[in-house]
């Protein structure tokens, strides 16, 4: 009996060490630009410069879903130093409201879904824009309620998208097309 329980003991040990493993390191990233950590396995931030590369890698992160566009960082190929320290990269460019259409929303979910528990970085330049994809995303997907899909949207970064997330949740709940 007793070396059962030390048995189980030593399993459950190693599931949550190895569940705990798989999360990613919070302390590490305190230095990334508008950094915050609104849910298990997710990471939002905003933009990130050539030294946060490894920063990303120590902490473990294994994903990084990019919404800005090439352009604004001109001296850094983001892409390349992401995928050259084996972490997987996805660019989806949101320039701005106009970007925030249903379709970009069903490819930023399928990002999400395809990265699953995996520890992932959702950024942008100040993490605006991943607050309005979110916050589209909670009422589209998740069928969230327009005020909680936009409370979701602050706590990933949703600032002055805001007006225009509002605007297109309100028409898209008067239009027939249905829900994602």
């Amino acid at each position: 009996m007793h070396r059962l329980l030390l048995l189980w003991l030593a399993l459950a040990l190693s599931v949550s060490v190895s569940v705990a493993a798989a999360a990613p390191e919070e302390a590490a990233m305190t230095g990334l630009s508008h950094v915050a950590f609104p849910a298990p396995h997710r990471v939002a931030s905003g933009r990130l410069q050539a030294g946060d590369i490894a920063t990303l890698k120590r902490a473990g992160i294994r994903q990084v879903i990019d919404l800005s566009l090439d352009s604004e960082t001109p001296g850094f190929d983001e892409a390349v130093a992401v995928r050259a320290a084996g972490i997987g990269y996805h660019n989806l460019p949101i320039r701005g409201a106009g970007d925030l259409t249903r379709a970009r929303v069903a490819q930023f979910d399928r990002l999400l879904r395809d990265a699953g528990d995996q520890p992932t970085l959702v950024h942008c330049a100040s993490s605006n824009r991943v607050g309005a994809m979110i916050a589209l995303r909670a009422a589209l997907i998740d069928d969230r309620s327009t005020e909680a899909a936009l409370a979701e949207g602050r706590r990933w970064g949703l600032k002055s998208l805001e007006p225009a997330v509002r605007e297109r949740l309100q028409a898209w709940s008067t239009s027939p097309e249905p829900r994602m």
